[in-house]
């Protein structure tokens, strides 16, 4: 499943790359259903800045999930590599509960508007393999598959289009 979303920050485009980078766990409590963002690894060479990243969910687990999604499995590790000489970050997913069923990556450039405004693109690609999720039945593979799909997504996919809006809000409080 593709993943795409253009927002604009009303900030500098210098302003909205490091806090990006470097202040996501401070933009955490602006971005909804999401507990925490802490780092766990930062790595510095010259212009280039690779970080490890576990981002914990708030969300209810829907009723048909709960036989094998335990609270403490809504956690994923973002490792991301920031390009401070042309503003573009990737980033690859790893969903803790399901390694081997969920593959997500892409990346965000962050794009001069002028006149102090930013214009964020995120682009990646989501894939689930439910047959890979430990725990959920074959016979109901079919039918549980599409809810667990939904729910994975419902989890990543507006959370990283969020974090613009949030992001935008952090530096309006902060600078």
């Amino acid at each position: 499943m593709r993943i795409h979303s253009e927002s604009v920050i009303h900030h500098p485009r210098e302003a909205v790359f490091e806090a990006y980078r470097d202040r996501l766990s401070e933009v955490a409590v602006y971005i909804p259903d999401i507990r925490q963002i802490d780092v766990l690894d930062r790595r510095e060479e010259g212009t280039l800045v690779s970080l490890h990243n576990e981002w914990v969910a708030d969300r209810e687990i829907p009723k048909m999930a709960r036989g094998f999604i335990r609270p403490e499995m809504l956690r994923w590790d973002d490792w991301a590599r920031w390009d401070g000489s042309t503003q573009i970050c990737t980033w690859k997913l790893g969903i803790r509960a399901f390694p081997e069923g969920v593959k997500c990556m892409g990346s965000n450039t962050f794009v001069d508007l002028g006149g102090g405004r930013t214009k964020v693109v995120l682009g990646g690609d989501l894939t689930v393999d439910v047959k890979k999720i430990p725990g959920v039945p074959r016979l109901l593979a079919g039918r549980v598959g599409p809810q667990v799909e939904r729910f994975i997504v419902s989890l990543i996919t507006p959370n990283l289009e969020r974090v613009n809006s949030s992001l935008g809000r952090f530096l309006d409080d902060n600078g």
